[in-house]
């Protein structure tokens, strides 16, 4: 894994974790990777549009499956956005999900930094999620 992966893949862990200890727990709730998928959706969808933003995460869930077989409980909606299949499927928790998200989402990201840039794609992450330490930038665009 390259050192841009390997950033992602931290950043990827720690979205995940801010989701899942968002909200009330519930076995109604999507899981953590569905809802970072979801928030990432309207900003990145700005750049490449709906479905450039379909194709990147379609992309990005084939190329993690390789590595996760247990993704194939996810699929992605026409629409773009994650659906999170339980039937024939043991239903994972949040915590459950994390490892199998972060591959997901660490795939999403390092397609979107070989697209547009890492610098881009941590300032998406910084409108995202504007309190995330491992995203710093400062007042000239770099990141700390």
């Amino acid at each position: 894994m390259n050192r841009t992966n390997l950033r992602m893949l931290g950043i990827a862990y720690e979205l995940l974790a801010r989701e899942a200890s968002t909200g009330e727990p519930s076995d109604l709730q999507p899981p953590a990777v569905v809802r970072v998928a979801e928030k990432l959706r309207g900003p990145i969808s700005m750049l490449v549009g709906a479905t450039g933003f379909r194709a990147l995460l379609t992309r990005s869930l084939s190329l993690a499956r390789a590595q996760v077989p247990a993704l194939s409980a996810i699929q992605v909606k026409p629409d773009g956005a994650l659906e999170w299949n339980t039937v024939g499927n043991s239903a994972r928790t949040n915590g459950e999900a994390v490892k199998p998200g972060a591959i997901l989402i660490t795939e999403l990201l390092g397609l979107l930094s070989h697209s547009i840039g890492e610098a881009m794609t941590l300032r998406l992450l910084n409108d995202a999620w504007p309190d995330l330490p491992a995203i710093k930038i400062d007042s000239r665009g770099k990141t700390t």
